[in-house]
């Protein structure tokens, strides 16, 4: 699992604690996207070498980021979890490698591995390699947030 530490977020923390509970999801729900979507855009370029240039199934094309309403439900928390989409439901008719959002149930396979293909991991190098940034990110965001309330 990886641990950082927030640094330089203090001030930040405070002010966000200090507003009222419905205005505080914005200001974090708005800059926690944002950074979200740095960490997506970098798993999406990692995917796009992995993807098979002649079937239409791209893992990149299904690669977001979902706001997680349980969690914040539960707990208050606000949670985005980035993922290859689970296309469930029925079996698409036809020929599934037509057109570029195909089902790619073949994602955990690349990213884990098997007991005879080694992983190659595109998901969490996505997040290892833009943590600082996602970090610095949702601080300026929600530094910018803040600051238009004031």
């Amino acid at each position: 699992m990886t641990q950082f530490d927030l640094k330089g977020m203090d001030k930040a923390i405070e002010r966000i604690k200090a507003l009222p509970s419905d205005v505080r999801k914005k200001v974090v729900m708005g800059a926690l996207r944002k950074s979200a979507t740095l960490v997506v855009k970098a798993a999406k370029a990692n995917a796009m070498r992995l993807d098979d240039p002649a079937t239409g199934r791209k893992i990149a094309s299904n690669i977001q980021a979902r706001f997680g309403s349980k969690t914040y439900k539960a707990t208050g928390d606000v949670m985005y979890r980035i993922g290859v989409a689970n296309h469930k439901g029925a079996i698409p008719k036809g020929n599934p490698d037509e057109g570029d959002k195909g089902p790619t149930p073949h994602w955990r396979l690349l990213e884990l591995g098997t007991e005879k293909m080694r992983a190659r991991p595109f998901m969490l190098p996505a997040l290892t390699d833009n943590i600082d940034a996602a970090v610095s990110t949702f601080a300026a965001e929600a530094t910018k947030r803040l600051d238009k309330l004031t």
